[in-house]
């Protein structure tokens, strides 16, 4: 049940640590998490293309077995978004494709909801475990949403929400966050009696 949580934590921390120890590419808890949710997802999608029972974790049978009835063609689903979740992960390393990966991560996401829903209902096992409950799942599908959206913020506007200014999106042409619509300040009187 926690072994997806954990495929996405332990790195994210670990990641973290590197930061901490003077690498610079893992000095924020942001890239720290992104880049856990990455490794994350490089292990999830490759369950899309195993076969069932080959090691711990599902293969493509258990997945398309969880694809609800309403989607055609379960198996090409399976393939498709282990596909999307890899393109995802890569987005996610470079700063340049990282809002929309995430973005489109948090779409995928959603989207993946139904099948574990379906599973969870159904009781649909793992390479012979029980479906992940309802309970855990959803909350946890809610947090990768939650982090895929992270990655979509700029990393301008998620620091300056963290320091109590602006965020980027609300800012103007002018660069003011108020759109140039601020007082202006109180002419300078001097003290000197000039």
């Amino acid at each position: 049940m926690f072994g997806t949580l954990m495929l996405f934590a332990v790195p994210a921390v670990l990641f973290r640590l590197l930061g901490a120890f003077g690498v610079g590419r893992f000095g924020s808890w942001r890239v720290s998490v992104l880049h856990g949710l990455a490794v994350m997802l490089v292990f999830t999608a490759g369950a899309h293309f195993v076969p069932s029972a080959l090691g711990p974790m599902p293969g493509h049978h258990d997945l398309a077995a969880t694809v609800p009835p309403f989607v055609p063609f379960p198996r090409l689903a399976v393939y498709a978004t282990g596909v999307l979740e890899l393109l995802g992960a890569a987005g996610l390393i470079r700063k340049s494709t990282r809002p929309a990966a995430g973005l489109g991560l948090a779409a995928l996401f959603a989207l993946m909801l139904p099948a574990n829903i379906h599973a969870a209902v159904e009781q649909i096992p793992f390479n012979g475990e029980p479906a992940t409950p309802l309970w855990f799942r959803i909350p946890e599908q809610v947090v990768f949403i939650g982090v895929a959206l992270w990655a979509y913020v700029p990393a301008r506007a998620a620091s300056a929400h963290r320091a109590g200014g602006a965020p980027a999106w609300t800012s103007f042409r002018d660069g003011s966050a108020s759109g140039g619509l601020t007082p202006p300040s109180p002419p300078h009187r001097s003290t000197t009696g000039d």
